[in-house]
């Protein structure tokens, strides 16, 4: 095969780009990647390279102060390791949608552009005041520019899609391409409305900032909705944690309310990522993991749904067979019932799949419909009871449900690490009656497993021994264990970093409580709240059951429920003091809000905004000696 010209290739990457941001995608973004990576070999500096987004602008094009470049990319794990050698990172996840900028003049949003190439964006001003999630003001007099992407739930697409087919609009079909659909109309504005914007970068007149966290905590205050974010301290802390955050993201890739494509990764200081700079085409201190995909069209055959361990029917299409990432594909899932309504899926209907990585093939896009009408279940598939419609997603009521629940067990000895235990083993015991909640587990004597199919003594003893080892469980893993809202293993363990070590602690804990740890809005602090409070009866079912929590490291209480500030220059490493505040029971925020108890600075006057805002709320400020002796007290 004749190998393209430079020219034919920067042609090949300008149109695709040039497609994508216009909503009108033709390939997927690893074959586009394929692309690029070819070009940037053969020409590192081609111009096709630098544009980030569209060239051809319809509306007023606005030059950015800043170029919003792209994201270096990588598809392996290793890439993440090696890049935690500089320092400490900042990960969160990359929501699939439009990236763009907002002006702030005294605190009042007074212009929204979007990315566009990079150096030009397009005036969108009219469209944003319709998005919710965009403050039209802020409460300080400062200039500022916040960066972020514009996106839509799932939720809202259904309602989008019904809206458009009200005003004799073509019925959306794609999530992935509506926002850049909508912010290229010139009609319509208010359909904007249905969108939602979260915030992931802050640049201020006077950067004040010395760390990526502290930008997210200050956007935070101001009203912005941001990604959950973790830190990582360490190439070892990465060893351990970046698994869990790519199993986490998977996970919200199937089951979240929004598409995301994969992880970003930021150095936490600032003064590193000025020290590494800028290429033409991407920020040397930011990196984007995604997980390798590969699009095809088929036909859906049939149509099935599945029971969660949350009674949610997830629908499934059976699918013409089709060859994609090294697998014959035959099941892809629809994502939910909303997804059905919006798109009017049926037998015969042309559809666009991806499949990720290991995540299970999905639905992308709807290609072509066939005549007919589509339909929704009116009972569950497992105990046929009925079902009832809530926003988007279909919920079997039945807490009896015999694949809810089996769903909900399977994810208990996941998370308790009981290996041993098979799917088709769970549900042998589940027949026998020897299961039906969690704590039953810890109950079995080695005799109730000889009643299993080809168990003899051996097998038996292995399967009580490996259970009884389970008994002794952190406080995490016990919680991320009982399918909590939101609840993963990195939520869990921040809720436990954050002064709650104990299991009493979690019984008293309060959606105020959780909105002032990282991670948290007021809409997932809520709905983790709901299901603690629900699953609380399972709780002491296993504590009665012989489960014992396995004391985190003893902590001091002299600072319990204080609040710490640093800022300025330090005797030692900051994690080195952050870390002795959290053994003496105190929390550590990046910021100063009026729920900050101590500011740590050593000079006796700073110029800082820290040290400003410490004054103007009237909070202690005191230096590393003081601190030393409130220690010791």
């Amino acid at each position: 095969m004749q190998k393209k010209t430079i020219q034919q290739l920067a042609q090949e990457v300008l149109r695709h780009k040039e497609l994508y941001y216009s909503g009108r995608a033709e390939i997927s973004d690893e074959a586009y990647d394929k692309i690029e990576e070819e070009l940037r070999s053969l020409d590192e500096e081609n111009y096709a390279l630098r544009v980030v987004g569209k060239r051809h602008f319809e509306f007023e094009k606005i030059k950015h102060e800043t170029p919003m470049l792209s994201l270096e990319k990588t598809y392996e794990e290793k890439d993440l390791l090696k890049f935690l050698e500089k320092g400490e990172i900042i990960s969160m996840v990359k929501y699939d949608g439009m990236s763009c900028s907002l002006l702030y003049k005294k605190g009042q949003l007074t212009l929204a552009k979007t990315r566009g190439d990079g150096e030009f964006g397009e005036a969108i001003t009219d469209k944003s005041l319709w998005i919710v999630e965009i403050p039209k003001s802020c409460k300080t007099e400062e200039d500022f520019e916040v960066r972020g992407e514009i996106y839509c739930r799932e939720e809202n697409f259904l309602l989008l899609a019904n809206e458009m087919e009200k005003l004799n609009l073509e019925r959306p079909k794609s999530m992935r391409n509506i926002v850049a659909g909508l912010m290229g109309r010139k009609d319509f504005l208010f359909l904007s409305k249905f969108l939602s914007f979260v915030a992931f970068d802050f640049y201020a007149e006077k950067n004040y900032f010395k760390k990526e966290e502290e930008k997210l905590h200050s956007l935070k205050e101001l009203g912005f909705e941001i990604p959950s974010f973790e830190k990582i301290n360490s190439k070892e802390e990465g060893k351990k944690k970046i698994p869990f955050l790519l199993s986490e993201a998977q996970e919200l890739m199937k089951e979240g309310d929004f598409l995301i494509d994969g992880l970003v990764f930021s150095y936490n200081s600032l003064e590193l990522q000025e020290e590494l700079g800028r290429t033409s085409h991407h920020p040397k201190f930011k990196l984007a993991f995604k997980f390798q995909g590969e699009t095809a069209k088929t036909v859906i055959e049939k149509i099935s749904y599945d029971v969660s361990r949350q009674g949610i029917l997830t629908p499934v299409a059976e699918v013409k067979k089709v060859f994609l990432s090294g697998a014959t594909i035959g099941r892809v899932t629809l994502h939910n019932a909303g997804i059905v309504v919006a798109h009017q899926l049926k037998v015969g209907d042309e559809i666009e799949i991806v499949r990720s990585g290991e995540v299970i093939p999905k639905f992308l896009s709807l290609v072509s419909s066939v005549k007919g009408e589509f339909s929704l279940p009116v009972e569950c598939p497992s105990c046929k009871q009925e079902v009832e419609l809530r926003e988007i997603r279909l919920f079997c009521l039945n807490e009896n449900c015999p694949a809810r629940k089996r769903e909900f067990l399977l994810n208990f000895i996941k998370r308790m690490e009981i290996d041993e235990i098979s799917t088709k083993r769970l549900e042998e015991m589940m027949e026998k009656k020897l299961i039906k909640k969690p704590s039953d587990f810890f109950l079995l004597r080695k005799e109730d497993f000889l009643t299993l199919d080809k168990v003899k003594e051996k097998l038996a003893e292995k399967f009580f021994q490996s259970i009884q080892k389970r008994k002794k469980v952190r406080l995490a893993t016990f919680f991320s264990s009982l399918s909590l809202t939101g609840g993963g293993y990195l939520t869990c363990g921040k809720v436990v970093e954050a002064g709650f070590d104990k299991i009493e602690m979690w019984e008293s804990l309060t959606r105020e409580d959780l909105i002032k740890i990282d991670s948290f809005a007021e809409k997932s602090a809520e709905s983790f709240f709901l299901s603690l409070q629900e699953r609380w009866p399972l709780v002491e079912d296993l504590l009665k059951a012989g489960v014992e929590i396995i004391p985190e490291k003893k902590r001091k209480s002299t600072f319990k429920g204080m609040k710490f500030c640093l800022t300025g220059s330090l005797s030692e490493k900051r994690a080195v003091i952050e870390e002795r505040i959290k053994e003496h029971g105190g929390m550590i925020s990046s910021s100063v809000t009026k729920e900050t108890h101590y500011l740590v600075c050593n000079l006796e006057s700073s110029s800082s905004s820290k040290y400003k805002k410490a004054q103007e709320l009237k909070i202690a400020i005191i230096d590393e000696e003081k601190l030393k002796e409130m220690m010791q007290a």
